[in-house]
């Protein structure tokens, strides 16, 4: 008996397992493939993404196959900037970039290797899921491998079997569908020299062209010019009406039109292969002991590069919760807020997402010009994010002290005293829950409500004068706190003003007393 299974070892279901080897259970991975898929497919991941490596100890390691870069540029049909979403030149309040690009395989690997650390996580590779039941105490896996069927057991399980997940279908869970479907063709290619772009005019001050995520919102042919890591490039081409996908994959069709970008630079096609943009949303993303996470709940497009990160949204908000019920600590009632919690962020962002498409694949010349113009007005009316970062909502429901200020938040990762032998906020403060502020809000009760949650929580509070931090004055000065508990997954539980008692009680009460307080969450299940 497992305590989780996990089906699919691609990047999320490599990252879930990372968290839960480092929890102490006892995990499965059960990979279809024989072998790790050798072709990119993702290649984007913000700072969020990069704080849960740095949380499972992976970050130098994997940072060094990533492009830092600039952000997303986005071009009208004139060839003149629309809007600009990047940092260049601005401070990173959650200690990294806000857009790194990448490689799959290399981050595949990695993640994949990080798993001999731990004795706890079983990896069978080759293994063909059959059949999936839910019963009353655990899963059972009907499996195939090497020609040999069995049925192994565990506790829960976690689907990252991706877009076309089979234990979605065995489940019989079905999508909403966010009305949006583009046809498109992506290509990588290895590149040994400057892509060519048209004349661009207003373009933000120090910012290198080759270092940003270009979308050229044309009408004639829309396209996005992505920089990877190395020499990796891709193009994503917007496929027009009445184009037909295998004719657009061909190798003479490819070279046509990447030729205008590539002019005399010398190259090698790595893949060309034709997509269907979608925005859709599993409408139930657990039954039973079974619970959906990345491109098995829910499928982005593409144009803000959220879509795997998504996935490892998923997997960092399940574990501790997993963790918690499988050790006796907490109600299995916590596992039904997994949903609402991810389900409003995720919705939020595909919807930025498809009316970014919206406007993105617009091929009427004349609507074209009439976008740019509004577009150009909202950015100067501060209507649009300005950032990728901006695109991610606080939580709204579940385990967080919603009555407070901040609650559901990302929190900052800042930069602390030279004094300290680190400098990030998390390689200071280490704890899973962590309580920082002044030292007043730790009353007598306070201290004993710490002591209480320390038997099933790894929890700690940490000095903010002692952490010598102005950034973390300045958040707390904002939310008009003098302490903010943190989650596991660095999004806040909540604050409070003087005795932190009545923010630990909540905090006891919502997590081992969950089955009272989150029938609002049970209800969506």
């Amino acid at each position: 008996m497992y305590d989780i299974a996990i089906i699919g070892c691609g990047p999320v279901g490599a990252l879930a397992a990372n968290f839960l080897g480092k929890e102490g259970l006892n995990v499965l991975i059960l990979e279809r493939e024989a072998n790790p898929y050798p072709l990119p497919r993702a290649v984007h991941i913000d700072h969020e993404m990069v704080r849960l490596f740095q949380s499972i100890g992976l970050h130098d390691t994997i940072l060094k196959d990533m492009r830092d870069t600039e952000g997303h540029l986005h071009v009208g049909a004139d060839h003149g900037v629309l809007r600009y979403m990047g940092t260049s030149g601005k401070p990173r309040p959650f200690g990294w970039s806000n857009d790194y690009f990448f490689y799959q395989p290399e981050l595949e690997e990695h993640l994949r290797l990080a798993l001999d650390r731990f004795d706890n996580v079983t990896l069978k590779l080759g293994t063909e899921l059959n059949d999936i039941r839910n019963l009353a105490d655990h899963v059972a896996l009907d499996v195939t491998s090497n020609g040999h069927q069995q049925t192994l057991q565990a506790r829960y399980v976690i689907a990252c079997d991706g877009a076309r997940s089979l234990v979605r279908k065995q489940l019989g869970i079905a999508l909403d569908d966010l009305d949006f479907e583009e046809p498109w063709l992506v290509v990588d290619a290895e590149v040994d020299g400057p892509v060519s772009f048209p004349p661009i005019s207003n373009l933000p001050d120090d910012c290198d062209i080759q270092q940003l995520s270009v979308m050229m919102c044309d009408p004639n042919r829309p396209a996005t010019v992505v920089p990877g890591r190395g020499n990796h490039r891709r193009w994503e081409l917007m496929l027009l009406p009445g184009e037909d996908d295998d004719q657009m994959m061909q190798p003479d069709k490819v070279a046509e039109l990447l030729q205008p970008w590539l002019k005399n630079v010398p190259h090698n096609i790595v893949r060309a292969t034709t997509y269907r943009f979608h925005g859709l949303v599993a409408k139930q993303w657990q039954q039973g002991r079974t619970f959906l996470a990345g491109d098995a709940a829910h499928q982005t497009p593409p144009f803000f590069g959220q879509g795997m990160c998504h996935g490892f949204r998923d997997v960092a908000n399940l574990s501790w919760k997993l963790a918690l019920v499988i050790r006796g600590h907490a109600s299995p009632a916590l596992l039904t807020t997994y949903q609402p919690e991810r389900d409003p962020h995720v919705r939020a962002i595909i919807s930025a997402a498809v009316e970014a498409g919206r406007y993105i694949c617009m091929l009427d010349k004349t609507q074209a010009a009439s976008r740019d113009i509004t577009i150009r007005e909202k950015v100067k009316r501060n209507e649009l994010p300005t950032t990728a970062a901006d695109l991610i909502p606080p939580l709204t429901k579940g385990i967080i002290a919603a009555h407070t200020p901040a609650a559901g938040a990302r929190f900052i990762q800042p930069k602390l005293s030279p004094a300290n032998e680190t400098h990030l906020l998390d390689d200071v403060a280490q704890a899973q829950w962590r309580l920082i502020g002044k030292k007043q809000v730790l009353t007598n009760q306070a201290q004993e409500l710490l002591k209480a949650l320390r038997e099933k929580l790894d929890i700690q509070f940490y000095n903010s004068v002692e952490l010598q931090c102005s950034a973390l004055d300045d958040w707390l000065d904002k939310a008009g706190a003098d302490a903010v508990l943190l989650r596991p997954d660095h999004y806040v539980f909540g604050t409070c003003s003087g005795d932190a008692s009545p923010l630990l009680d909540e905090l006891h009460s919502q997590l081992f007393a969950i089955d009272s307080i989150n029938k609002e969450s049970a209800k969506c299940h």
